[in-house]
This record gives C-alpha cells, structure tokens and sequence, in this order.
C-alpha cells in the first residue's frame, strides 16, 4: 500500500475539500484514464483496491500509471475513549482528490480493454469518476 516514508507532522486537520483541481487535470502519460468529477479523500487502500482491479483485468500487460499519492494522515480514537481525551494516534492516509483531477492513466492496451478495467477501478473509488482518452 501507499504511504510516505516520513511526515513531518503526524496529525493533520482535516477540512473538506470543496476545490475544483487546477493541476492533474489531463492525460499527461497514458492514452485511457479516470478523472474524478467529484472532491473526497481517497484512502490509501482504495488506490490500491483500483490498482489490483486494473492489473488483474489487462492480465499485466499495457502500463499502469497512478496519478493520486496518499500523503495525509487520517487519525482515530481508540474504541470506548472519553470525551476530551485529545486527538486520537494515527490509523491510516488519505490522498485529496478534487473534482477533475485523474486518478489512473492506462496505456498499451486496447480501448475496451482499458475502458472496461478503468470501469472496474472506479467501482473502487468513493467519487463518481468518468472515462476519459486523448
């Protein structure tokens, strides 16, 4: 799974994300992608959720390209814990996805191949996402 090797700052606020993305927003590698038509944070574990679903798909061929990194840390409260007992320690990270930006690009595969392996990866994904081609 994706997580950074060091953070500079274990907890993070965590305030929602109501952007339209500026960078990221077109195919800059492959020839199929996903873009993401909705802001949310991605979990490092739906990235990887996505990944697996394309490389089973296109049976490890074409090249795969993932355009999103999960570098904000997420924390939880132990079970049970009492109010006012500060913020909890570390669970997992999250990447911020804003509308527009692409998740995945694809390439060297044909485009139903990659349509439908993208179509696979989206169903992962907690946004709506659109298949988009160069």
């Amino acid at each position: 799974m994706l997580t950074p090797k060091k953070i500079k700052f274990r907890r993070q606020f965590n305030p929602k994300i109501k952007a339209v993305a500026t960078r990221g927003t077109t195919l800059a590698f492959g020839h199929y992608g996903i873009k993401a038509m909705a802001s949310a944070y991605v979990t490092a574990r739906q990235i990887e959720a996505g990944r697996r679903a394309i490389t089973r798909f296109i049976k490890r061929g074409g090249q795969l390209w993932i355009r999103i990194f999960p570098d904000r840390p997420r924390t939880k409260h132990a079970a049970e814990a009492p109010m006012g007992s500060g913020k909890g320690s570390l669970d997992h990270f999250v990447a911020n996805v804003e509308a527009g930006r692409i998740i995945f690009e694809l390439d060297g595969v044909s485009e139903l191949i990659a349509k439908e392996a993208l179509n696979l990866a989206a169903a992962k994904m907690p946004i709506k996402t659109k298949f988009i081609k160069k």
